[in-house]
């Protein structure tokens, strides 16, 4: 009988010496984790602020596959939200608030246990990337929920290896999704024509962006400098390319409305194409995948025994990519005239 008493007695002290321990421990916690993802601020972010895309890489998921996300029928920006039900509980997450591009601010509800606060940062680095940093923090904890966090190795035990996972698996599926690609021959159409501001110059495949971006902010500095008006998208007019010495022959060029003279010494000239029959296609994808545009388009008229005109094939870049950040939704169309 003594022994049970001092088994009792022996329990009580620990019971109370732990109910103390959890009584001090802090009425708050906070968790924070960052990644460096390889895109610009703008694709992480678009991909964050919409909760239909969360399941891709959520980690808690990924453990438990047999937790049930529900999606309501808002689910991106301020307001929109998602529920998640396992054998816990119920949650649920909304977006309170969101700075485009830069930041998102959301509320976590789990179970009876307060409300935690969700929040997203996006700071673009010099070379294009993105450090995100994902961080939680809740306050004014009450006794029971201490008790969990203390019982279960404290949040940061929790919390931290779910965050790394999840930042990891986000940044899987952020580059992949900016590799999506596809391509489509859209067969023989009609190339209406029109007159154009173009340059000249070569370049090789190691160097063709930069000489690219370089052409055309000289033909857009001459035409806002002389007001010509831009009528349709950039395009490229490929007059010579030499796959043995790996040299391109090229010509920048922005179409106008109506011929443009142009002063004899000028390195800008102004074009024309004429009305023509084209084999059409598209590329919707970044312009690396260009050449398996072209090789599609090239085996198409070879196979079909399709004849190529006097007048040079061209590309015309239909998005603009600082209106669209994700390559995957960049547009580029081929036309190869033919007789």
């Amino acid at each position: 009988m003594k022994a049970l008493k001092y088994i009792l007695f022996v329990l009580l002290i620990v019971v109370i010496g732990l109910a103390v321990f959890i009584a001090v421990q802090p009425n708050s916690f906070e968790v924070e984790r960052s990644r460096t993802i390889k895109a610009p601020a703008s694709v992480v972010y678009n991909n964050v602020i919409d909760f239909k895309n969360w399941e891709a890489w959520n980690s808690w998921k990924e453990e438990k596959p047999e937790i049930v996300i529900t999606l309501p029928e808002e689910t991106k920006g301020i307001g929109g939200s998602y529920t998640w039900e396992d054998e816990d509980g119920i949650g649920t997450m909304k977006t309170l608030d969101a700075k485009q591009n830069a930041s998102i601010t959301q509320e976590m509800q789990f179970g009876d246990f307060p409300k935690s606060d969700i929040k997203w940062s996006f700071t673009p680095n010099d070379d294009g990337s993105t450090e995100v940093t994902w961080n939680i923090a809740g306050k004014d904890l009450p006794f029971g929920f201490k008790a969990f966090a203390t019982l279960m190795g404290g949040m940061e035990k929790q919390i931290s290896p779910h965050y790394e996972r999840g930042l990891e698996m986000l940044d899987s599926v952020v580059v992949n999704s900016m590799k999506a690609y596809s391509v489509k021959t859209d067969g023989i159409t009609e190339y209406g024509g029109g007159f154009y501001m173009y340059k000249t110059t070569s370049a090789t495949s190691s160097n063709i962006s930069q000489i690219m971006g370089k052409q055309y902010g000289e033909i857009m500095s001459y035409m806002a400098k002389n007001n010509v008006v831009q009528t349709g998208m950039p395009f490229t007019i490929y007059n010579e390319m030499n796959d043995a010495n790996n040299n391109i022959i090229m010509s920048q060029a922005i179409p106008v409305q109506n011929k443009v003279d142009i002063a004899q010494d000028s390195e800008i000239l102004c074009g024309y194409i004429p009305k023509t029959k084209v084999f059409k296609t598209t590329l919707k994808g970044n312009y690396t995948n260009l050449p398996k545009a072209w090789e599609s388009a090239m085996t198409y008229i070879a196979k079909n025994n399709l004849q190529q005109s006097d007048i040079k094939p061209f590309e015309i870049y239909q998005t603009d990519p600082g209106n669209y950040p994700n390559p995957a939704d960049w547009v580029t169309e081929v036309y190869i005239p033919i007789k």
